[in-house]
């Protein structure tokens, strides 16, 4: 038998492999994992939230000065505006509030990623301005799934598994009056852009634009965002400023 009747045959039995090793290769991707991430996370809430009592949108793209932000769950409630960072990881994670980026430890392997408190913190920022509401009426909640053990303590507000739910019962002080509640859903729901692919391609490229642009955080390694003074000798001038202000409060002159 020659050695193309050999390929031939060969490829004729095994065919099937192929489409199997593209399926198992897209499971193992970060945009698969973190949709079903967001998926598990949005099931959880339809199961142990009150619709009528939160109110939820998923995968919520909004403009900005700059491009577009992603927030993968907002629950909007009396109790003021949770904003969920969805992670899904595996292994050990080390981290802490003030580190720009945290750890991921998994076997002999470690991966760095951004600090999710400070991405979700922009997110936080974009909201206030966008709905007119202070911050003491936006939660950041960072929910954690897949099999991951956190190794360094974590503020409250970082919660692994079903947590994230408990961590939104917890909060009991009512903020939002019913009216407030219906002008803040509508707000975001008018303002956000379609849910599509072309919008989540767009803002990928936009994420790529800015990394490969942005002037960087001589402190923490965030980027850094244009501000104008508002007071003291210097006010109505340009400045630089740390996007995760007032987390790390970091200043560059605009030359």
């Amino acid at each position: 038998m020659t050695p193309a009747l050999i390929f031939g045959h060969l490829f004729s039995t095994l065919w099937w492999l192929i489409p199997v090793a593209l399926v198992i290769g897209f499971f193992k991707t970060p945009f698969f994992k973190g949709m079903a991430g967001e998926a598990l996370v949005s099931a959880l809430a339809r199961l142990l939230l009150d619709a009528k009592v939160y109110r939820a949108i998923h995968n919520v793209t909004l403009p900005t000065d700059n491009g577009t932000t992603q927030i993968d769950h907002i629950f909007v409630s009396r109790y003021g505006v949770f904003v969920v960072e969805t992670k899904n990881y595996k292994g050990w994670i080390f981290g802490s509030e003030d580190q720009a980026s945290w750890t991921q430890k998994l076997h002999r392997k470690t991966f760095k990623f951004q600090n999710p408190l400070r991405q979700n913190y922009k997110h936080l920022k974009t909201l206030e301005s966008a709905l007119d509401l202070p911050p003491e009426a936006l939660h950041s909640v960072i929910a954690f799934v897949g099999e991951c053990q956190f190794k360094t303590p974590m503020p409250a507000n970082v919660c692994k598994g079903i947590a994230y739910i408990w961590y939104i019962k917890s909060k009991s002080e009512v903020i939002l009056s019913d009216d407030e509640v219906e002008r803040v859903f509508a707000t975001i729901q008018s303002g956000r852009l379609t849910p599509s692919l072309a919008t989540s391609r767009e803002h990928v490229r936009n994420l790529q634009q800015a990394h490969s642009t942005a002037r960087r955080c001589p402190r923490c390694g965030s980027s850094m965002v244009e501000r104008t003074a508002k007071s003291g000798p210097r006010a109505g001038s340009k400045f630089w400023g740390c996007s995760t202000y007032p987390a790390c409060r970091a200043v560059q002159q605009i030359s």
